[in-house]
C-alpha cells in the first residue's frame, strides 16, 4: 500500500487517477452524471465514502472508466478492490458474477426495484411473528412427518411451482436454483459428491408453501434465519422490525444467551421456523447417510448472521466450528450461482438420482 501511495504523491501535479472496473456492462454510458455506486461489491454506505467526484465516460462498451479527484485515498481503494476481486473467483474456479439477475449487487436489501418493497414487507411480517413459542409449535407439528411419502427427486419436481418472495436476487422457479447451485459445486469440487447432493436438496423444505404441506405463508418458510429464545442480533437484515416481536421485551429471551448456555451447540438452539429447519428434520429423521456437515449446511444455509457477520458464535460447540467451514464454502455457490443460465435437467438427472440412492431411502416421510 505504501508503494502505491508514494507513486501517487510523486505525481503531485496530476490529481487524476483512472480506475478500470470490469462490470461487464454492454452498451454505452450516456451523459456525465453523478455516480452513486462504488468499487467492487461494497455496501451502499461504504460506496458513498471517500469519493469527491466520479464521472462516467461516454461510449466505452465493455469496461467503465471512472475519474477520481482524490489521490490520497487511491492506495486504500486499490488495495480493497484487489482483495474483493480475489473473492470473485471461488475455491475451484467458479467465477462470481458482479450483479444478480436484476442488475443489482447481491443481497442488497436497500436497492430500488420492483421487488424491494415486497421483500422489506416480508421481513417485517417475519420478524414480528417468529417467536420462540411459534417455532416450538411448528417443530412439534411438522416433526411428525405425516404429510406425505415421496422420493427426493419427486420433491425436487414439486418446486417448479415455488418462487421465493424474500429473495432479492432471484425470481426463477426454485428447481432452477437448486441445479445451478449443485452444478457449480460439482464443477469445482468433483470428488465431494455429498456436497453436490446437498446443493440439490438444501431448499427442498420450501414445499411448505404448497397446499399439501399446509400452504404456510412465505414469512414462515423462506428468508434469512436466526435463533429465537435469545437476543436478536443487530446484523439480522431489517432488524428494526423485531421491536414489534413480543420476545423482544421478554426477559427470558432478550439476553445474550436467553434460553441457552455458552457453547451449548447450535443443534440445541431453536432457529426461526422455515424450509431450512424442516428439511433438516426430514433428512435426519429419515436416516440419511450424509455427513454432519451436510446437515449443518441444510439447517443453517440461511443463517447469514452467523456465516456473514459471525454473530452467535458464543453458542457454538467444536463440531459446529468444523462444520461451519463447509457452510462457508457452500454459501458462495448458494448465493452467487443464481443466474438466468438454464440447466439441462434431463442431462444431469441420472447423476443426481445415483446420489439420492446412495444417501437416502427410496421414499421419505415428509
Amino acid at each position: 500500500m505504501g508503494r502505491r501511495r508514494n507513486r501517487a504523491e510523486d505525481k503531485a501535479g496530476r490529481r487524476r487517477v483512472w480506475l478500470l472496473l470490469s462490470f461487464g456492462l454492454m452498451g454505452f454510458a450516456r451523459k456525465s452524471a453523478q455516480w452513486k455506486g462504488g468499487v467492487g461489491g461494497e455496501s451502499r454506505s461504504h460506496r458513498r465514502q471517500g469519493f469527491e467526484e466520479v464521472r462516467r465516460v461516454d461510449r466505452f462498451p465493455v469496461a467503465m472508466t471512472i475519474l477520481i479527484h482524490q489521490p490520497d485515498v487511491v492506495a486504500e481503494v486499490e488495495e480493497k478492490n484487489g482483495a474483493e476481486e480475489e473473492e470473485l473467483v471461488l475455491d475451484g474456479g467458479f467465477v462470481v458474477p458482479n450483479i444478480n439477475s436484476f442488475g443489482q449487487t447481491f443481497r442488497d436489501y436497500e436497492a430500488e426495484g420492483d421487488r424491494q418493497p415486497g421483500v422489506e414487507n416480508f421481513y417485517r411480517t417475519n420478524h414480528i411473528n417468529q417467536t420462540y413459542d411459534f417455532v416450538k409449535r411448528m417443530r412439534q407439528e411438522y416433526g411428525q412427518l405425516n404429510r406425505v411419502e415421496m422420493s427426493i427427486w419427486e420433491c425436487c419436481e414439486l418446486l417448479n411451482d415455488v418462487v421465493d418472495e424474500s429473495d432479492p436476487d432471484l425470481d426463477e422457479p426454485q428447481i432452477e436454483h437448486l441445479l445451478q447451485t449443485a452444478e457449480a459445486i460439482r464443477k469445482d469440487y468433483p470428488d465431494e459428491d455429498w456436497l453436490h447432493l446437498t446443493g440439490l436438496i438444501h431448499d427442498l423444505g420450501k414445499v411448505l408453501l404448497l397446499p399439501s404441506f399446509g400452504e404456510l405463508p412465505q414469512w414462515a418458510v423462506v428468508g434469512d434465519t436466526y435463533p429465537v429464545g435469545c437476543a436478536f442480533d443487530e446484523s439480522i437484515v431489517h432488524h428494526k422490525y423485531f421491536k414489534e416481536n413480543p420476545d423482544y421485551y421478554n426477559p427470558d429471551y432478550n439476553t445474550k444467551y436467553g434460553a441457552y448456555s455458552p457453547g451449548c451447540g447450535l443443534d440445541s438452539v431453536m432457529m426461526s421456523w422455515g424450509h431450512d429447519d424442516y428439511m433438516y428434520l426430514v433428512a435426519k429423521e429419515n436416516k440419511t447417510t450424509l455427513p454432519s456437515a451436510a446437515l449443518f449446511i441444510i439447517r443453517y444455509h440461511s443463517f447469514y448472521a452467523l456465516h456473514r457477520s459471525e454473530a452467535y458464535k458464543h453458542l457454538m460447540n467444536e463440531q459446529d466450528v468444523e462444520d461451519l467451514k463447509w457452510l462457508q464454502v457452500f454459501n458462495k455457490y448458494d448465493l452467487y450461482s443464481k443466474s438466468k443460465v438454464r440447466i439441462d435437467v434431463e442431462k444431469v438427472k441420472p447423476y443426481y438420482l445415483s446420489l439420492i440412492e446412495k444417501y437416502f431411502p427410496a421414499k421419505l416421510k415428509w
